[in-house]
C-alpha cells in the first residue's frame, strides 16, 4: 500500500514539474530588452523603451519597434541595430503623424507595417521600397489608436485590431476590401477610464485565426480572451476574475503555442499578477504564470516564447 502510495504520488509530482515547465520568452519593461531563460534567469539584454510588437528572426537578430515609428532590427551579438525602417518620414509619410503598433517579416524578405495616422497597411523591401499598400478601415481616427497588432494570414488576406474602433476586421489581401468584422461587445458594462483593473473597454489588442477558421482575441482592457466563430458567435471566453488568484486588466499579446495552450499578457495589472499566462484551453487550467513585476514592471505589454517546440500562431 505504501509503495503504491509513494508512485501515485511521485507520478503527480512528475505531471506537476512538466505542466509547470516555463517557457523561454523575449519581453520588454523597465527599459529592458530582455530575453528570459526557463529558470528565471537573464539570457541577454539591452537597454530600450517600449513597444507593442516583436518578433525574432530565424538569424537570431530581433524585429522591434523603436520609438513611435521606427522598426529596426538587433544584432543580439552586438546589441547594434543593424536595419531601420522609420514610417514617420518614408513612402509619402513626411509631415504626418504616425505611430507603428504592428509589423511581421515575411517571406522574401518582405516586411508588413501597420501604420496608425495613415492608417495603412504596407509591405515594403529590406531597401524600404515600397512593395503594397491597402487603406484600413478606421471609424475614429487617431494616429495613437488606429490599430494594434496586425497579421497577414495564410490566404494572403490581413487580420487587424482597431483598438480605437473596438473591432477586428480581416481585409482582403488584394482589394483591401473588409471581408469580415467583429465588433468586441462591452457585455452590457459601461466603458471605464484607467489602464488597470478598475478600467473597462473593448480596445482589443491581439487577434489570431485558428486552424478552425474561428479567431481568438484578446480584448484589452475588456479583461478577457474570446474565441469567435466566422458567423461571429463567441464559444469560449476567460474573463477578468474566471481564473484562480489572477485579476485580468489590459490583456495583450496573443500565442497559440505548438502544444494548443494559449499564452497571453497581462499588462498594468499590479505587482501581485503575473506579467505572462499560459493556459490550458481545454481545461482553463493555468499551467505557467510569468511573475516578475520586480524586475519588469507593469507596462509589460509585448512578449514572444522562444523555442516553443515548433511553430506558433501569433
Amino acid at each position: 500500500m505504501l509503495r503504491s502510495f509513494c508512485c501515485c504520488l511521485l507520478c503527480l509530482v512528475i505531471a506537476s514539474s512538466s505542466a509547470l515547465a516555463a517557457q523561454r520568452v523575449i519581453l520588454q519593461g523597465n527599459g529592458k530588452l530582455t530575453v528570459v531563460k526557463t529558470d528565471g534567469s537573464t539570457e541577454w539584454d539591452i537597454n530600450w523603451g517600449g513597444i507593442h510588437d516583436i518578433h525574432v528572426l530565424a538569424n537570431g537578430r530581433i524585429l522591434v519597434q523603436q520609438g513611435a515609428a521606427n522598426v529596426v532590427a538587433i544584432d543580439p551579438e552586438s546589441k547594434k541595430v543593424v536595419w531601420s525602417y522609420d514610417s514617420a518620414t518614408l513612402n509619402g509619410n513626411a509631415g504626418k503623424k504616425v505611430e507603428v503598433h504592428a509589423f511581421q517579416p515575411l517571406d522574401d524578405g518582405r516586411l508588413m507595417i501597420a501604420e496608425s495616422g495613415p492608417a495603412r497597411i504596407i509591405e515594403v523591401d529590406r531597401d524600404g521600397k515600397l512593395l503594397k499598400e491597402l487603406k484600413l478601415k478606421v471609424n475614429h481616427p487617431h494616429p495613437h489608436t488606429d490599430t494594434r497588432l496586425a497579421r497577414k494570414l495564410k490566404s494572403g488576406n490581413y487580420l487587424v485590431c482597431h483598438e480605437g474602433d473596438g473591432c477586428v476586421r480581416e481585409y482582403d489581401g488584394k482589394s483591401s476590401e473588409v471581408v469580415w468584422e467583429f465588433e468586441v461587445p462591452l457585455f452590457g458594462k459601461k466603458p471605464k477610464g484607467g489602464h488597470g483593473p478598475e478600467a473597462f473597454g473593448n480596445k482589443c489588442f491581439a487577434a489570431v485565426r485558428l486552424p478552425n477558421g474561428h479567431t481568438l482575441i484578446t480584448t484589452g482592457n475588456g479583461h478577457s480572451v474570446i474565441e469567435v466563430t466566422s458567423d461571429r458567435q463567441i464559444v469560449w471566453k476567460i474573463e477578468q476574475n474566471d481564473l484562480p488568484d489572477i485579476t485580468l486588466a489590459w490583456v495583450t499579446t496573443l500565442e497559440v503555442l505548438p502544444n494548443g495552450n494559449y499564452l497571453f499578457g497581462n499588462c498594468h495589472a499590479g505587482p501581485d499578477q503575473p506579467l505572462l499566462i499560459e493556459l490550458n484551453p481545454k481545461t482553463k487550467e493555468v499551467v505557467w504564470k510569468f511573475e516578475r513585476h520586480t524586475t519588469f514592471g507593469n507596462d509589460v505589454s509585448n512578449s514572444q516564447v522562444l523555442d516553443p517546440g515548433g511553430t506558433s500562431l501569433r
